[in-house]
């Protein structure tokens, strides 16, 4: 067999290779597979409070809840101070001091070891497996009658603080009435608040007329540099809330040190010649600062602060 016989061998050995092997398809991408987020579980859901993050019962709960009785109410004389018209958060509240029924549904939350052993608006020390609650309007001391919507639970507690005053919620109940009537884990929920009889008329003798002041928030003066012009370090602060009582004052200024811990700045009670007793945040160095801030600050508080100088 000569070369180019052998060539010819060759030719045709690969071409019958070639028409062998199937066509090449073009290669095209699938749909990718829709993606389904996992569900939490009971177990992975956050367990928290609802005034506050990170809120807890703490680790040395006692056993014996479940037997803890509900308040008992008696005739007890309002408070001379924690029943006063007071401004927190941008918003004013007038306590109730008259005889009468009072019902109310929203939501409740509860407050747990962050101010177990603090001072309530009536200058008594929270205890968070005690049954009482903290409520805006009710009187300071007053009893209410609290059930759970969801289930049909019910407990008596006996207001001795002022609150909630963030996320629209109308009761701050204590760790353990939460517990009771089951909505610790939920952090919240949907009750009827009812008292039958607010308070005696000769317990109303026991507010101050000068009491009854209404409270408004500081305006800038003519006074006040403007916008761009910058302050003295330790001059400007945000404003928080005013009060009459001091009782209410602490109290409030409790639960704001703990709202902005970390946050780098003082919340601290301010007063000056005898005037209402005000809870500043601060200092800033411009006044530009602070209503930047004051600007960051109104989605969480739901009302922006405003600037006031020492």
């Amino acid at each position: 067999m000569n070369t180019q016989t052998g060539l010819m061998i060759f030719a045709v050995i690969i071409l019958t290779a070639c028409s062998s092997t199937p066509p090449r398809k073009d290669e095209m991408r699938s749909t990718p597979a829709p993606v389904i987020e996992a569900q939490a579980t009971p177990a992975a859901q956050s367990k928290r409070g609802g005034y506050l993050e990170g809120d807890s019962p703490g680790t040395d709960v006692p056993a014996n809840l479940d037997a803890i009785p509900n308040a008992v109410p008696r005739a007890e004389p309002l408070h001379r101070f924690a029943n006063s018209q007071y401004t927190a958060l941008g918003k004013t509240y007038t306590p109730l001091t008259t005889s009468g029924r009072f019902k109310e549904q929203g939501i409740a939350s509860w407050y747990g070891k962050k101010f177990h052993g603090k001072r309530t608006a009536s200058g008594e020390i929270y205890d968070m497996y005690g049954m009482t609650a903290a409520h805006p309007t009710l009187p300071v001391p007053s009893y209410a009658r609290v059930t759970n919507l969801s289930n049909k639970k019910s407990v008596v507690v006996r207001i001795n603080d002022r609150g909630p005053f963030l996320r629209e919620r109308i009761i701050d109940l204590s760790y353990v009435a939460a517990y009771k009537l089951g909505i610790v884990d939920n952090g919240s929920a949907e009750v009827v608040v009812e008292v039958e009889s607010l308070a005696a008329d000769s317990n109303v003798q026991a507010i101050e007329i000068t009491d009854s002041v209404v409270v408004t928030p500081l305006k800038p003066t003519t006074a006040m540099p403007v916008l761009s012009e910058p302050v003295t370090m330790g001059n400007v602060y945000l404003q928080l809330g005013a009060f009459r009582s001091q009782q209410g004052a602490e109290s409030f200024l409790g639960r704001m040190n703990v709202e902005f811990e970390g946050g780098g700045k003082r919340v601290e009670l301010y007063q000056k010649d005898g005037d209402m007793i005000r809870v500043h945040m601060g200092p800033y160095s411009t006044q530009d600062e602070a209503r930047a801030i004051a600007e960051r600050l109104q989605p969480r508080l739901g009302f922006k602060p405003f600037v006031v100088l020492h």
